[in-house]
Formats: C-alpha cells, sequence, structure tokens
C-alpha cells in the first residue's frame, strides 16, 4: 500500500486542510517537486528560465505535469558554484515567488541557505524553505518560525564552493541521519510547524557516500519525518552510467528516485516531471489494486 504523508503549514497553502491553528498537506505517495531555477549557472538548466516569463511558462509546464511543489532557487549549489548576493538572488526569486502565489496553483518552495532571501519570498508568498545548509544559520530557523513556515533540512559537508573537496566520514550514513534528526529537533523546538528530511546526494560526498546514503533510505525514512530525495541528473549517474550530459541522465534519475519510493520517501525534488509522473502512476498501479479493479 501507498504510503501517507503530511506536512504542517502555519497558514494557509493550496490543497491544505485547517487543523487547529494549522494547515495540513496530506498526499498518498511519493509527490514530486520540481525544478525551477532562475539561475544563469546551474548545472542542468542554467539560463533557460532566467526571466519571469520564462520561469512561469516552465512553472506552469512542470505542474502540467504532475507537480505539487514547484522548487525556485536563485543561485547555483552546483559543486564549485561562487556565491551570490543576496540582493542579486532577491531580484530572481521575489517576483517569480509573488507571480506563483498570485495564482494559487502550486505550494512553492524557495531553495536559498540565506535568511533574507527566505524572509522576503515567504512574505513574497512561498510556503516552505527548503535549505541546502541544514538550518545551520540561527537567523534561518528564526525566519522559519517567524513565518511559521516549514522547512526542508539538507546534510551537506562544507559548502557548495569546496564541498567536493576531498570529503570524509567515519560512518557517513550514522553521521548524516544524526545530524539531520537533532537539527529536526532543533527546529521543531525553534517553533517551526514541521520539517522534512534530505540526505543531500552529491553535497559534499563521494560516489561511495551516496551510494551508502541511498542504501540506507529506510532507515532515515523510518525516524518519523517526510524525507526528501533529489537525485535528478547528478553527477553520481554519469559516474554509474557514463552519461557526461546532465540533460540525458533521466532514466538513471528515474532508477535512483524509485529506489527511494521503496524506501518511503515522501518526496522527489526532479527535473524531469512528466518522466517521473508516469513512473509514479505505474509503481501506484503495482502497489495497489484498485486500477485492476477499474479498468476491465
Amino acid at each position: 500500500m501507498l504510503s501517507q504523508f503530511q506536512l504542517d503549514f502555519g497558514f494557509p497553502v493550496p490543497g491544505a486542510r485547517p487543523l487547529g491553528d494549522r494547515w495540513r498537506l496530506e498526499w498518498r505517495g511519493a509527490a514530486l517537486m520540481g525544478i525551477l531555477n532562475v539561475t544563469p549557472d546551474s548545472f542542468s538548466d542554467g539560463g533557460r528560465h532566467a526571466t519571469l516569463p520564462a520561469a512561469l511558462q516552465h512553472a506552469h509546464a512542470l505542474l502540467e505535469a504532475g507537480a505539487r511543489f514547484i522548487d525556485v532557487g536563485g543561485e547555483s549549489t552546483r559543486p564549485g558554484a561562487q556565491p551570490v548576493a543576496v540582493e542579486q538572488e532577491l531580484e530572481r526569486v521575489v517576483p517569480v515567488v509573488r507571480a506563483l502565489a498570485a495564482e494559487g496553483r502550486a505550494v512553492i518552495s524557495v531553495d536559498t541557505l540565506k535568511p533574507e532571501v527566505a524572509d522576503a519570498a515567504l512574505t513574497a508568498g512561498a510556503h516552505l524553505i527548503n535549505d541546502v545548509s541544514g538550518l545551520r544559520n540561527p537567523a534561518m530557523l528564526e525566519v522559519c518560525a517567524r513565518h511559521a513556515a516549514p522547512a526542508v533540512i539538507m546534510h551537506m559537508r562544507g559548502e557548495p564552493r569546496t564541498m567536493q573537496h576531498n570529503p570524509h566520514y567515519d560512518d557517513v550514513v550514522a553521521e548524516v541521519h544524526g545530524y539531520l534528526e537533532a537539527q529536526a529537533r532543533v527546529a521543531l523546538e525553534a517553533g517551526l510547524p514541521s520539517v522534512m528530511l534530505d540526505p543531500g546526494i552529491g553535497f559534499g560526498k563521494t560516489v561511495a557516500h551516496n551510494l551508502s546514503l541511498l542504501r540506507a533510505l529506510n532507515d532515515l525514512t523510518a525516524r518519523g519525518y517526510p524525507v526528501l530525495l533529489g537525485a535528478s541528473r547528478k553527477r553520481l549517474i554519469e559516474v554509474l552510467a557514463g552519461v557526461p550530459e546532465p540533460a540525458r541522465r533521466d532514466p538513471g534519475s528515474l532508477a535512483l528516485h524509485l529506489w527511494g519510493v521503496q524506501a518511503g520517501v515522501a518526496l522527489l525534488r526532479v527535473h524531469d516531471v512528466a518522466g517521473h509522473a508516469q513512473a509514479l502512476r505505474v509503481w501506484a498501479a503495482l502497489e495497489e489494486d484498485s486500477w485492476e479493479k477499474s479498468a476491465w
């Protein structure tokens, strides 16, 4: 049977239902988060959606293809990426968030590690903060708590510019999972309504580290928090399957993400929403017999 998932917010969210002083978004089976990079230098689609019309057109296509969440990012976090000034990231992100919020169709996530950007994005109508730095900055905790916004807590060793410089762990699974669980407790105690956990595939990890974390997803999903998995088009697939062009790594992305679905992940952050939606529909038919009963 498909697993049930939920995420609580302190304000109305498209598709959520009121529950006391909170709003609860519920879904069955893994949901899809479509990637909307409004950057010139993201590793897969940099520059393609850098204007507001192009960004909205792509967001609409992601929603039509089956995305429930749209993750707006104004700063590349690929390995070796240079930091972007707060003002520049705000100029990229806030108009897109404001326009999407006015439409009221998507649950809007903002991929940022800057508290100033998170604050402005939530004020503009975003619903969720996706922090690749794992809420290490106390100011980010304060912003999310003040807005009563949930956050994705991702594990990253170091920072994007240096994270792939010889990353080392004594026990990568224990260290990453322990960090995520500890940060989840800190976030909830700080007043966030809910959190999601992300093991951070490709963020300060070798291929061996990534494979160990993927094989241990059952342990992470069993800890009581919804888990996000984002392996879409990452270099891990190039190493495993010999595909240097990021745009040609969607089959490998599907393989990694379906492995995550089997382990109970709640949300998949993907470039190819249409392909993943098709795969998940087939997966759901295999998991449950309702399709067979109604189809013949």
